[in-house]
């Protein structure tokens, strides 16, 4: 890793920074459908779900946050297919920067954008009734295995801003991530499902995930949930992160 990596990263990050500056409405945008399905859910479907507790939107609020996020990170594969097309990509290789630092610039951007979304939900999410009896290092932990999952999913969708031919091509590959919630713990108890799709759902990521974040919002024990919630988050992170990596190479190569 270059010695200047940080600097670069920190120069490149302003950089994207200023961007989100100057379209904040892409963060409420963001925060738009994920909103628009939480209401949906706790008004019109929330007093026909059979979830195990009187306030529905302390249930089904982990799964909105994962969407928001999941939503959010289109707009890291857009930003990055746009640098690609324009060739502005081209020209930070001629410059005496780590190449790296291009990458990490948007993934961070993508950090900071996606947590302000999380934020205009949690405060809409407190408006129509969530309530936490959670202490400061629940919140903190959540908080983290959050970060972390947006980290992972960011470099995901490093990849298909990298390679896409256009730039539906580039948001597109989110919608399945956007669906994969449905399939989980995240707004009906894997229980209530029938047998292929309740094993699917129990042991895929979101389900984890969810279940940490629920317990700990709620302040209850969380076991070896938040075990399961971080390897997952980790091991996403660290395959998706190679793959972009070996992809960027390629492409400047």
């Amino acid at each position: 890793m270059s010695t200047h990596f940080f600097g670069d990263t920190a120069v490149l990050l302003g950089r994207s920074l200023r961007h989100i500056t100057r379209s904040v409405d892409t963060i409420f945008t963001t925060a738009v459908m994920p909103i628009g399905m939480m209401l949906m859910f706790v008004y019109v479907f929330g007093g026909a779900i059979q979830a195990g507790t009187d306030n529905y939107v302390n249930y089904m609020l982990p799964g909105i946050l994962i969407i928001t996020i999941c939503t959010g990170i289109s707009y890291t594969a857009f930003r990055l297919f746009l640098d690609m097309r324009n060739g502005i990509l081209e020209r930070f290789q001629s410059m005496p920067i780590a190449r790296s630092a291009v990458l990490w610039a948007h993934v961070l951007t993508s950090l900071v954008a996606n947590l302000l979304s999380v934020a205009v939900v949690l405060l809409v999410a407190l408006i129509i009734g969530f309530r936490s009896g959670a202490g400061i290092e629940a919140w903190l932990a959540a908080t983290g295995i959050l970060a972390l999952l947006t980290l992972a999913l960011t470099w995901m969708a490093v990849i298909p801003g990298l390679t896409a031919k256009s730039v539906e091509g580039a948001s597109v590959f989110s919608y399945p991530l956007i669906f994969l919630p449905f399939f989980s713990s995240a707004f009906v108890p894997t229980a209530s499902m029938p047998g292929p799709v309740r094993a699917f759902a129990e042991n895929q990521p979101v389900t984890a995930i969810v279940n940490a974040i629920r317990d700990l919002l709620a302040g209850q024990p969380v076991g070896n949930a938040i075990w399961i919630a971080l390897a997952w988050c980790v091991g996403i992170l660290i395959v998706a992160y190679v793959f972009a990596m070996i992809t960027y190479r390629r492409r400047m190569s």
